[in-house]
């Protein structure tokens, strides 16, 4: 566990320096991982995880800082095929776990890959939907 966490860690900061963060690479690598709790999800039809099936993965994770103690969490997950009909629980789920157990400040917004569902865009306003 110790050396994939080393592993995330040492891609994370890689992806934000490249990204443009370098100035506080260190803070947004430590948002980034406290993000990581959504790898152990499991799939509601398959023994697997959503990592292990690749429907989120470290790439799809996204922490931008708004101000000192808020940040804006961006989530894009994909589907196991264009016509899942469990994408919309998945996406609620994964804005609930993130919801409960990010120990900071947060806006969340997750989404669907672009192009990788049929109804992608009423599926995404259903799980940003505010009520």
């Amino acid at each position: 566990m110790e050396r994939v966490s080393r592993l995330l860690s040492w891609t994370l900061s890689r992806v934000l320096r490249l990204s443009g963060f370098s100035e506080q690479p260190r803070i947004m690598e430590e948002k980034a991982l406290e993000v990581d709790l959504i790898r152990t999800i499991r799939d509601p039809e398959k023994p697997n995880t959503l990592e292990e099936l690749e429907v989120v993965t470290e790439s799809c994770v996204e922490v931008q800082e708004v101000n000192e103690e808020d940040y804006l969490v961006v989530l894009k997950f994909t589907p196991t095929v264009p016509h899942c009909s469990l994408a919309t629980p998945i996406g609620l789920c994964l804005r609930g776990r993130l919801q409960r157990c990010l120990p900071f400040k947060h806006k969340l917004e997750i989404y669907i890959s672009e192009g990788t569902h049929s109804t992608e865009e009423d599926i995404n306003k259903q799980i940003n939907d505010k009520e």
